[in-house]
Formats: structure tokens, C-alpha cells, sequence
């Protein structure tokens, strides 16, 4: 399938930007090294999702950083972003790839052992796994813990030696590490980058404690 690098996953929801650009935070999480960027809008409608994603991949170009959309499939391919990120109760992978081909990057997120085990790992490019810790950024918070991310991410490899799986929810600077030393491959940060004051200098932080902590 298609390699990516899931180490620092910035997703960019306008609703947890503080009110400010996010084509000018996008490019200064590119800046600060975020590896691959997921747009998350679950408000807006149509017309505005493929005019940010167009946007927001106009300002990715010169750092040769994915962007994929959330949910959304029919945007993904309005606005050729590089694929998708999809959940458990939208278009099922098999579909997405179907619609999308080959070139382009799917993942997918799982939240029990049982869905990681059901997971299409041939149609696939990388999972994430959680929620790992309390958060308010999804109207569903979730808090499984470590233990409970690797639970899923043993399925999960038990299936497939050579696909990345990530971490989800409520991951920050103070338990990134954590995240990290339990073995995934990297951590999907929403807050901890793009509601902060300095959104380059957080990125930078992130990087930094990924650099010495990935396995």
C-alpha cells in the first residue's frame, strides 16, 4: 500500500483553532514538523469543506506533507487531496479505495480489539487507536488508556506486521513520550498543536520528544 509517516499527525478542526487562520496555522505546523495533516470539519457544509481543503492543501504543497480528509470521501476527491481518514460509521474502506485508487492514502480509526482484528488491512494504509485519554475536542470522549491502546494495537499487528498504528485523544507534550515508549508508531494531536499560542514552537516540542522517544 501506500507509505506514510503517521509520527506527528496534526488534525486542523476549525472549531479548536481560537478563531484564527487555518491555512496560516497549517503552514506553521508544517514549519514546526508535523509528518502528515488530517482536515476535520463536521459543521460546515459541502461548498466550504472543498474550498478550505483546497485551501489548506495549497499551503501544505511546498512542505510535501499529506493532507487527507475526515469522513468525507466525495471531498477528498473534489479537492485530489492525497486520501482519507475514516471512522468506524462512515464509507467503509473497501468503498473508499474503490472510489479513490490505489495512489491515494486511507486510514482507518479503531476503538476495540474486536475492530481491529475486523479491519480490511488490505486496503488500508495505517490505523489509529483510541481514544487514549480524555478529551472535549469529540462529542464522544473517550479515556481507554495505555493499556487499552495496546490491546488494540496487538489485534491490530496480529493481523499486520508492516502497517503503522497510531494514537488518539487527549495526547500532549506531557504524555506523548508515554504514548511513544508503549510502543505506536505515532500520535494524531489536535489541541496540543492548534490551540496553542505559538503553534510552530508546540510542533517543534512535539517533534522533539517523538525524535527521542519512537521506537
Amino acid at each position: 500500500m501506500n507509505d506514510c509517516d503517521i509520527s506527528l499527525y496534526a488534525i486542523i478542526d476549525p472549531n479548536r483553532v481560537n478563531g484564527r487562520s487555518m491555512v496560516d496555522l497549517a503552514r506553521a505546523a508544517a514549519q514546526g514538523g508535523a509528518t502528515i495533516f488530517q482536515y476535520r470539519d463536521k459543521t460546515s457544509d459541502t461548498r466550504t469543506l472543498i474550498e478550505n481543503a483546497r485551501a489548506l492543501k495549497a499551503a501544505l504543497a511546498p512542505f510535501d506533507v499529506p493532507l487527507l480528509m475526515n469522513d468525507r470521501v466525495d471531498v477528498a476527491l473534489a479537492a485530489e487531496l492525497d486520501g482519507v481518514h475514516i471512522g468506524q460509521s462512515d464509507m467503509p474502506a473497501v468503498d473508499a479505495r474503490r472510489l479513490l485508487g490505489g495512489d491515494k492514502i486511507i486510514g482507518l480509526t479503531l476503538k476495540s480489539p474486536q475492530q481491529a482484528l475486523a479491519a480490511p488491512t488490505d486496503v488500508i494504509d495505517y490505523a489509529c487507536a483510541g481514544g487514549v485519554y480524555a478529551t472535549l475536542s469529540k462529542d464522544n470522549p473517550s479515556d481507554i488508556g495505555i493499556a487499552g491502546w495496546q490491546s488494540i494495537a496487538n489485534s491490530f499487528r496480529s493481523k499486520t506486521a508492516h502497517l503503522p498504528i497510531g494514537a488518539i485523544a487527549g495526547i500532549d507534550a506531557s504524555n506523548l513520550a508515554e504514548v511513544l515508549v508503549a510502543g505506536a508508531d505515532g500520535a494524531a494531536i489536535i489541541s496540543a498543536i492548534f490551540m496553542q499560542d505559538d503553534v510552530e514552537r508546540a510542533t517543534r516540542e512535539l517533534a522533539k520528544i517523538i525524535e527521542r522517544h519512537r521506537p
